[in-house]
């Protein structure tokens, strides 16, 4: 990989690395705008200043947009949706494989990190 492609792979992780963002990428994704409060009841748990932070960020990396009827994802950001879908499958079949070859320990320590 060359190291422009992996500085802006690094990027793009650091963005969504950040607490809530994807979570927000995946609320839009069905194509439908929401408000501030809409989304933040989608997302769950965020405070109305973690979430105000988190869209500034999406906003300048120009993966979501604000219109008249709420945000939404801007075509990048929708295409970056359907990039993450993709990984649901791959995730459900490795956690499948996991559970299959992983002692009871070890599947629930993955399991704990998960949720946190």
């Amino acid at each position: 990989m060359h190291s422009k492609d992996q500085a802006a792979v690094s990027q793009l992780f650091n963005l969504l690395e950040s607490r809530y963002a994807m979570r927000v990428i995946w609320a839009l994704s069905d194509g439908h705008p929401q408000t501030f409060r809409l989304l933040q009841d989608s997302v769950g748990g965020v405070t109305p200043n973690t979430l105000n932070t988190r869209l500034k960020q999406l906003r300048a990396a120009r993966l979501l947009d604000h219109g008249g009827d709420g945000y939404r994802l801007t075509s990048q950001g929708a295409e970056l949706a359907r990039r993450l879908a993709e990984v649901r499958p791959f995730a459900h079949k490795w956690s499948q494989q996991q559970a299959r070859s992983s002692s009871p320990a070890v599947h629930a320590a993955l399991g704990a990190q998960a949720r946190a």
